[in-house]
């Protein structure tokens, strides 16, 4: 039987270990890889949306490519979601927010819904490419997965509960558990700043 009691002082991590959660090159490269691939998702939807290059924006039955579709040209990005997309049980409240309104010309909504929606996803998809402000830009992109989970697709279509939103929702949890700005970006540079290393929030 133990008569004096253990002191026992917490175990510091390295420096460099709270920078390169990661350990090995293989996992490194795969953080950093999804990291584009999510950064290049967003900045995509920001794309398409601006010009209606006919991908998810534009595009016709018939095939065509409806230019009149793109943000550039006086489109409403955000329109056709709110009018059409959404399911129940979150439809009223994010009309009622959005301003929502059907007329003639078709579905409304309040202008700043069109530049929040489209500043958020270009500044999400540019922080997770760069790398900079990764842990930002991947909370903001968590944010982004469940507006949209619960606006459209908390009951999913081809699966009887698991949505691509959740899977994009995990792999973002990844990124910033990974410190993955670090990896095939400019993490590394960003994080030696004076005004961002002691905060790491801006990682």
């Amino acid at each position: 039987m133990r008569t004096e009691m253990e002191v026992r002082t917490p175990i510091e991590m390295p420096p460099v270990e709270r920078l390169e959660p990661v350990h090995t090159r293989g996992l490194r490269a795969v953080f950093g890889a999804l990291r584009l691939f999510m950064g290049w998702t967003f900045l995509w939807a920001f794309i398409d949306k601006t010009f209606a290059l006919g991908f998810a924006t534009g595009r016709l039955e018939d095939g065509t490519i409806d230019r009149a579709a793109a943000w550039v040209d006086g489109a409403s990005p955000a329109a056709g979601v709110v009018g059409f997309a959404l399911t129940d049980p979150f439809k009223g409240f994010y009309q009622s927010v959005t301003g929502f309104q059907m007329t003639d010309a078709g579905p409304v909504v309040a202008g700043w819904v069109d530049w929040v929606y489209m500043l958020a996803i270009l500044a999400i998809g540019i922080g997770l490419i760069t790398g900079v402000m990764t842990r930002l830009a991947a909370a903001g992109g968590i944010v982004w997965m469940a507006i949209f989970y619960t606006a459209t697709a908390i009951w999913p279509e081809h699966n009887p509960f698991l949505d691509d939103h959740i899977v994009y929702t995990a792999v973002l949890i990844g990124l910033i558990l990974a410190n993955a700005g670090r990896y095939y970006g400019f993490g590394k540079a960003w994080q030696r700043l004076g005004f961002v290393k002691d905060r790491r929030y801006l990682y």
